[in-house]
């Protein structure tokens, strides 16, 4: 049998052909969770990463771009665009939030996404970026086309959730900062970033980036 065992999510699922405009994500954590869960890199299998010890949840769907590296581009792009030097990627798989009005109850599973914008977040010089996205089809979220156009609260909470689910009261803020918020064609260029830094370790075919304006105009 051909299909005998399941793919590794992040290797052995397409990202899909319309990628970066409409692409495939593997969703690990589900805003109900009161554990974090992590994909395990070498099985594939999604495992407890840790029991959320306080109150921050994840407001949106998270996971990961499948065939998405952050590495050497993600890193030069971000020093790029925030006018840093010697930030590299953080070796991991591009992450991803993923908006709908359904509940969807449990990860573990693969969703269609169209990228809105992202969050530049950087975590000890590392860079961490957080596209946005919504799920292709939703009747709430499923047309819009940039991060502007959700409610500012909203993006706000996104932003309180990455800057504070590290923090615990018997040790330091981690040293971990959002410099932007950034549109559509941004979250693009990332993504192909990532898939030119996939390409780079594992194989594969790297998509061409069109030009961006200069750093400034991003939303």
């Amino acid at each position: 049998m051909s299909n005998a065992f399941r793919a590794h999510p992040w290797h052995g699922v397409p990202i899909g052909a319309e990628a970066p405009r409409l692409l495939s994500a593997y969703i690990e954590i589900v805003p109900t969770d009161a554990v974090k869960y992590e994909i395990d890199k070498e099985t594939g299998i999604l495992k407890v990463d840790r029991p959320q010890q306080y109150s921050n949840v994840c407001p949106t769907l998270y996971g990961f771009i499948p065939r998405t590296l952050c590495a050497e581009a993600v890193g030069r792009f971000c020093g790029e665009r925030t006018g840093r030097t010697g930030v590299i990627g953080d070796g991991d798989a591009m992450d991803i939030c993923v908006l709908t009005e359904r509940p969807i109850t449990h990860g573990d599973i693969l969703v269609r996404a169209r990228p809105i914008g992202g969050l530049r977040m950087i975590d000890r010089e590392q860079a961490d970026d957080k596209i946005v996205a919504v799920l292709e089809q939703d009747a709430v979220y499923g047309a819009l086309e940039e991060i502007a156009q959700l409610s500012p609260s909203l993006v706000q909470r996104l932003r309180h959730y990455f800057l504070t689910y590290k923090l615990s009261p018997d040790r330091a803020a981690p040293s971990v900062e959002i410099t932007h918020t950034y549109g559509r064609a941004e979250a693009h260029q990332v993504i192909q970033a990532s898939q030119e830094d996939y390409a780079r370790k594992f194989g594969g075919f790297t998509p061409p980036r069109p030009p961006l304006p200069p750093p400034g105009t991003s939303s």
